[in-house]
């Protein structure tokens, strides 16, 4: 029966609003795109990436009312706030706290002792500086907070950088509260020490704690474009960053992290990514960790 019950449903069901289909890219647009982003990000879109840069913006076409991505390219180029959140929405963000998990076996079993071995003999001081120069939404700079508070005794000055190209991911870096299922991330003794669960209203969150906090600043750093922070850094992450760009931006990139590198500190990449063939300024310590070169 039409006008019953399973009749009316149907008729819901088929007043539903459909999303609005694609909007097309043509090859010449696309190729725009793929000019801005690679001199404003260094990264560079393959042809086969068409797809996902419509899937990325297609969204803030619609919030901004504009119905081509000509005309939205007009709008970027143009407007530096819309340029930002243009790369924001290109970005890729994905993080894990205790990432590769190797970096800090090898921080922890064999830099660390080294380290305050060499303070206590007066060989250095007893300050370290760690850079997290892609840090996403913050797991990555809040480990290492972690890892050097349950590494150094009090009296040890201890500050961690945390930079990304993206606001979006910085402002998420900078509240430092995440999912509770984040915390099976994070070793038992760690979570306890650190991190702040269930607080307030928000039952489902974690968030740093008071400590950690205290140890991480936040600030927007675009590796290919404006100054570096002057550092000298006693270790920089920079952690599947490299595989998004170019080899020239790569060969680039690396000779900018290394002259923030101090010359007995530790460049940390990501498990895919390598040296080799793009600076002789660097020597592999274990695998994906390097230190500077002696001078020739």
């Amino acid at each position: 029966m039409v006008g019953g019950p399973g009749g009316r449903r149907r008729r819901r069901a088929a007043a539903e609003p459909q999303p609005p289909p694609a909007l097309p890219v043509s090859d010449a647009e696309f190729a725009r795109y793929q000019a801005l982003i690679n001199r404003e990000a260094g990264i560079w879109l393959a042809p086969v990436k068409k797809a996902l840069l419509v899937g990325r913006l297609a969204r803030r076409l619609r919030e901004l009312g504009i119905d081509s991505y000509g005309a939205y390219f007009q709008r970027v180029e143009a407007d530096e706030v819309e340029r930002i959140r243009m790369l924001d929405a290109i970005c890729t963000n994905e993080t894990h706290f205790f990432r590769e998990p190797r970096h800090f076996e090898f921080l922890e079993q064999r830099l660390y002792p080294a380290w305050r071995a060499d303070a206590d003999a007066g060989r250095r001081p007893r300050r370290i500086r760690a850079w997290s120069a892609a840090c996403s939404t913050g797991e990555e700079p809040y480990t290492l907070a972690m890892s050097l508070l349950a590494s150094f005794p009090s009296g040890w000055d201890l500050q961690v950088l945390a930079s990304d190209l993206s606001t979006r991911v910085l402002d998420r870096a900078d509240a430092g509260v995440w999912p509770i299922e984040k915390a099976k991330e994070i070793p038992e003794e760690h979570l306890k020490a650190f991190m702040l669960k269930g607080f307030g209203a928000q039952e489902g969150l974690m968030k740093a704690g008071p400590e950690i906090r205290a140890l991480v600043r936040i600030a927007r750093v675009n590796l290919v474009g404006e100054a570096l922070p002057p550092g000298p850094f006693d270790l920089v992450f920079c952690r599947n960053v490299l595989i998004y760009f170019d080899r020239a931006t790569k060969v680039r990139v690396v000779e900018r992290l290394l002259d923030r590198l101090h010359p007995a500190g530790y460049l940390f990449l990501g498990h895919a990514e390598s040296l080799g063939g793009f600076t002789t300024r660097a020597r592999p310590i274990v695998p994906t960790v390097y230190s500077p070169a002696p001078a020739a």
